[in-house]
């Protein structure tokens, strides 16, 4: 199981706050050359202090689909999004951020 490319929701992500705050563009699949794990290559659509010079991230593919505790509830990690409106405001941040 592979997550297609698009945006994505973290499960930290505050829906009442700036649409996107913990919101991440997943990129691709990348495998790791050292112990060939495969992980998903995602960027962040918010400024945080430690992602300088990066602006990449990479998380192992089983943690990206497994599920967290968070608030007592069980939720997955994160969630795709599919509201075409949104997409289209998220690849607006993207473009100015990248």
């Amino acid at each position: 199981m592979h997550p297609e490319p698009g945006f994505y929701t973290h499960y930290k992500h505050d829906p009442s706050g700036k649409p996107h705050n913990y919101t991440y563009e997943v990129v691709g699949i990348v495998r790791n050359t050292e112990d060939k794990s495969l992980m998903v290559l995602h960027r962040p659509l918010y400024e945080s202090e430690w992602m300088p010079p990066a602006k990449y991230q990479a998380r192992p593919l089983e943690m990206f689909f497994e599920e967290v505790e968070y608030g007592g509830k069980r939720l997955p990690r994160f969630v795709k999004i599919t509201d075409p409106a949104l997409i289209e405001e998220l690849a607006a941040i993207r473009d100015r951020m990248y």
